[in-house]
C-alpha cells in the first residue's frame, strides 16, 4: 500500500469515531442501511414535523432534533423512532434492502442541522424562519418517505463526484454511475 492509501480512511473506519474500538464503536453507524428503516424513520419525522408545525409547538422541534442528532452520532440503536422503524416497522416488509450508510450518515447531519438551526431560530423569536426550515425538513423527509429519493443522499454524491468529501468514504458510491444501475 501507498502512504496516500494508509492515510485514507476505508468507509466503516469514516463514519465511525476516530480513536479506541470501543469509543469507535459506541459512535458506530451501519453500513449498510436497511432502506426500509429510514424511510420509515422519515415518515415518522414526517408526522412529528407536521404536528410540530399545525400545533405550533416549538418543543417539538427539539425533539425532531435530538431525534436527528442520536441517530447521527449512534445510528438507529438509541433514537426511538429508529428502533420503532428498525425492529417493528421495516421488518414487516420482508427483507431488508440494503443501501449503502455513508449518505444516510450525512442525509442525518443535514436533518440534525436543520432541526437544530429550526429550533434556535424558534427560541430566539424568529418564528417564520424556523418554521420555514421545518417545512424544507418536510419537503425533504417526505420524498425520502414516500418515494425514496434522499435528498441528502443526492447532495453526498454530488460532493463526492466532486472529490469534496473521498470515494473511500463510500467506494460503492463512487462506483455508481446512472448507467450502471
Amino acid at each position: 500500500m501507498s502512504q496516500l492509501t494508509d492515510r485514507i480512511p476505508a468507509a466503516t473506519e469514516f463514519i465511525q469515531a476516530p480513536g479506541p474500538g470501543a469509543l469507535r464503536r459506541f459512535f458506530a453507524f451501519p453500513n449498510p442501511v436497511n432502506e426500509y428503516a429510514a424511510r420509515f424513520t422519515a415518515g415518522i419525522v414526517v408526522v412529528l414535523s407536521l404536528i410540530a408545525v399545525v400545533s405550533g409547538q416549538a418543543w417539538l422541534v427539539g425533539l425532531i432534533a435530538v431525534g436527528f442528532v442520536l441517530r447521527l452520532a449512534f445510528g438507529p440503536r438509541i433514537s426511538p423512532a429508529a428502533i420503532l422503524s428498525v425492529k417493528v416497522l421495516a421488518p414487516r416488509l420482508g427483507p431488508a434492502k440494503l443501501v449503502p450508510g455513508p449518505p444516510k450518515r450525512f442525509a442525518q447531519g443535514i436533518g440534525a442541522v436543520l432541526s437544530l438551526a429550526a429550533f434556535a431560530l424558534l427560541l430566539s423569536g424568529l418564528p417564520l424562519a424556523g418554521w420555514t426550515l421545518i417545512v424544507l425538513l418536510i419537503v425533504a423527509a417526505s420524498l425520502e418517505s414516500f418515494i425514496g429519493l434522499c435528498l441528502g443522499c443526492l447532495i453526498f454524491g454530488v460532493l463526492q463526484r466532486r472529490g469534496i468529501i473521498p470515494a473511500s468514504v463510500c467506494e460503492e458510491c463512487a462506483a455508481f454511475s446512472p448507467r450502471k444501475g
